[in-house]
């Protein structure tokens, strides 16, 4: 992903912390948080993204938050891969999370040892769709926006 899809993707007045390789880091001011943001590698599945948030105000460091490609069935599970480990998330209708923080941490630290991540789902039309994400860059981009709400 280029530094200016990221811009592009995220339209809003925000700071920008630094852009590495294809992951993006970002602050906003009020509510203050900082966060690393990407984009699926497939440009199919651009309308999707997931990010790693640190919420200081909140006590909040590393939270997980994925915007689905496509809008899940109600029913369907949704489920992250690193590698061979797998994650099922909360979800509402186009996005998801971890369940709790333990979750929250034990996935960003899968992700700095990992070459990519998927998030797995059925769609409301009842086809199943990855959305994958390359991991270069995402280490440093959540080490940044953590550091960058430091400030």
């Amino acid at each position: 992903m280029t530094a200016l899809a990221l811009l592009m993707l995220l339209a809003a007045p925000r700071d920008t912390i630094g852009v590495y390789d294809g992951w993006g880091a970002f602050g906003d001011a009020s509510p203050r948080r900082c966060f690393a943001i990407a984009q699926p590698v497939d440009p199919a599945q651009r309308a999707g993204s997931l990010s790693v948030a640190t919420w200081p105000d909140r006590n909040i460091r590393g939270q997980l938050h994925v915007h689905l490609s496509h809008p899940r069935a109600t029913t369907a599970r949704v489920t992250l891969s690193i590698g061979e480990r797998h994650f099922d998330l909360v979800a509402g209708d186009a996005d998801a999370w971890a369940p709790d923080a333990r979750t929250d941490a034990a996935i960003v630290a899968a992700m700095r040892s990992g070459r990519s991540l998927s998030v797995e789902a059925l769609a409301r039309d009842g086809r199943a769709f990855a959305d994958t994400y390359a991991l270069t860059g995402a280490a440093t981009a959540i080490d940044a926006a953590a550091l960058a709400c430091r400030k």
